[in-house]
């Protein structure tokens, strides 16, 4: 690959776009952010953006910003995207405006116009799975789909095999694992994916997709509703509030640290083993919401509990973690940093931050008005 000396980060001043910005300039690339600074995730704009690198403060959406943007750079992190599952269900033209259609512009313009672009990654997520993969021990490996109605009204939380009706026990997710978005967020992840990869095999620019799992870390938006699940229960114990858990708490999922997925995406632009694939990026092992939010109030000081709401979400599902094997063959990915290790760096982080506004409730209200949620 020709040599690659200036990067575009996309959404660089946002919660993974702002550590992979450092450890590009870290590693002496000239690197370039734009970033709309979205008022939901970031309030003002961020005291912690690196100054060696040139900030453009513009909208992705917006083909002229985007192309004087891309002009020059070698290379392109497009990790600006609009998250919230929930929300996504009902601001549905925002979310495929922000998160399609500005995927579209970026590669039309790769298609189109006189670029040095040699290489683009473009940050997937664990969402498109829906559920996990499991086992059962009669049928083998299965794939279940999203539990019915009936089912979750029963308050019967695991998933049952969809051919035998036995138990199943959740397994590793692969990258091969049919892909199953259950909401129009994660559908929106599985288009700047998918398209980003048809493109660049179509133009021969080296495409890679990570497929991040549930990332967490210090410059998360507490304040923002629609977050990892890390930042909404700090900013309810930062303010004297339980937080709340839908099912029973024993769903999990595969929590990994920002400076891992930042170090991802550095081996992912200077390897080339994962160009024209989709990569999970995680830890491999699994964790339950009532573990972390346990690990979170013990770390935060608080004397409160969890409150276990046993009620559930439209399109929540039950287990998925990570088969991080294709990463670790490919680009020689080692996550270093485990739950346990994880949280009191950012926790002690959470403590120095102010005015943390709980909108979980708002949230909440919002998700019953439209129906997506179970009655309370």
């Amino acid at each position: 690959m020709k040599s690659i000396k200036s990067i575009l980060v996309t959404g660089g001043a946002g919660f993974i776009g702002s550590f992979t910005v450092e450890l590009l300039v870290e590693k002496g690339y000239d690197t370039r952010i734009l970033d709309n600074l979205e008022p939901q995730v970031h309030g003002k704009a961020p005291d912690y953006l690196n100054p060696a690198a040139e900030f453009i403060r513009g909208d992705i959406r917006n083909r002229v910003e985007l192309k004087n943007a891309i002009e020059g750079v070698d290379a392109v992190f497009h990790l600006a995207a609009a998250v919230g599952v929930g929300q996504s269900m009902y601001e549905i033209d925002k979310y495929v405006s922000v998160n399609t259609q500005s995927t579209a512009t970026l590669l039309d313009i790769l298609a189109n116009e006189e670029t040095d672009v040699k290489k683009l990654i473009v940050a997937s997520s664990m969402s498109i799975y829906g559920e996990g993969k499991y086992e059962c021990e009669k049928c083998g490996s299965v794939c279940p789909g999203l539990r019915n109605e009936k089912q979750l009204k029963q308050k019967e939380w695991e998933p049952k095999c969809p051919t035998c009706g036995k138990p199943l026990q959740p397994r590793p997710t692969d990258e091969e694992k049919p892909l199953e978005p259950t909401s129009i967020y994660a559908m929106t992840k599985r288009h700047q994916e998918e398209m980003c990869l048809n493109i660049g095999k179509t133009y021969g620019i080296p495409t890679v997709a990570l497929r991040y799992f549930n990332v967490y870390g210090p410059r998360q938006a507490l304040s923002n509703p629609y977050t990892g699940c890390c930042a909404i229960f700090s900013s309810r114990i930062m303010n004297g509030n339980s937080p709340y858990i839908f099912e029973d708490g024993m769903q999990t999922r595969d929590f990994v640290h920002v400076a891992d997925v930042a170090h991802a995406n550095l081996l992912a632009l200077e390897k080339n083993g994962g160009n024209y694939q989709a990569l999970n990026v995680g830890t491999g092992k699994p964790a339950s919401i009532k573990k972390l939010a346990d690990l979170l109030l013990r770390l935060l000081g608080s004397k409160l509990k969890p409150i276990i709401l046993n009620e559930y979400r439209a399109g929540d599902v039950r287990h998925c973690y990570s088969d991080i094997t294709r990463i670790e063959k490919t680009l020689g990915y080692k996550p270093t940093i485990s739950i346990e290790k994880g949280l009191p760096s950012f926790v002690k982080w959470v403590k120095t931050q102010r005015n943390v506004v709980d909108r979980f409730e708002k949230a909440m209200k919002e998700l019953t008005e439209k129906g997506l949620m179970s009655s309370r």
